[in-house]
């Protein structure tokens, strides 16, 4: 089995719905290679759902061959009962992954939804609407655990590739960016406060 090192799973991970999603980076032209949900409320118990989300995932990845896996971190709440649930998501997720021989990184919420939309604090809606902007696709509501999958891996790009936003459209030919460029994240909100409420 050949990985193929321009393919990057994203999971937002959960124990009732967890989001993948596949950015096929190559030639640095972003596209969707597949995104979707696990739907684990049937499962009866909990050990069922995780060892669901190891089998499906190794599944995913045998089919579409990502070297990387992209997730997101744990965060601290008030449920502990919650947290130890998603931590135990997050971890079945990983192991998936390090077993089919993926290369594993893992980046907070508030880094994710800043990489990719700005704003640290950035709504699933959001998150979604600038994806779609940056992909050239429209998304609709029932996939946001998908689209923050995808944001997950979109995070991972930016980080190795020094990406940056540009003012204007994206080239639905290219994906790549056209017109203004920014210095960072601080000029490119402060000049685009209508796109990262």
């Amino acid at each position: 089995m050949r990985l193929l090192e321009h393919k990057i799973l994203g999971i937002d991970p959960g124990t009732n719905v967890l989001g993948y999603g596949i950015l096929n980076t190559e030639d640095k032209q972003l596209k969707i290679e597949v995104m979707g949900v696990l739907q684990l409320q049937k499962h009866p118990d909990h050990v069922t759902k995780l060892k669901e989300i190891f089998l499906q995932l190794q599944e995913i990845i045998e089919t579409y061959l990502p070297a990387t896996l992209a997730i997101e971190a744990p965060f601290f709440g008030k449920n502990v009962q919650s947290m130890l649930k998603l931590g135990r998501a997050q971890g079945v997720a990983m192991a998936a992954g390090m077993t089919m021989g993926l290369d594993i990184f893992d980046y907070s919420p508030k880094s994710i939804k800043k990489s990719v939309t700005g704003n640290g604090n950035a709504s699933k809606e959001q998150v979604a609407a600038m994806l779609g902007h940056i992909l050239g696709v429209k998304f609709v509501d029932e996939y946001l655990d998908a689209t923050d999958a995808l944001a997950a891996a979109m995070t991972h790009y930016n980080a190795h590739n020094s990406f940056s936003f540009a003012k204007g459209t994206i080239s639905k030919k290219t994906k790549k960016t056209t017109g203004k460029k920014y210095s960072g994240w601080d000029a490119f909100v402060k000049e685009n406060q209508g796109r990262v409420k």
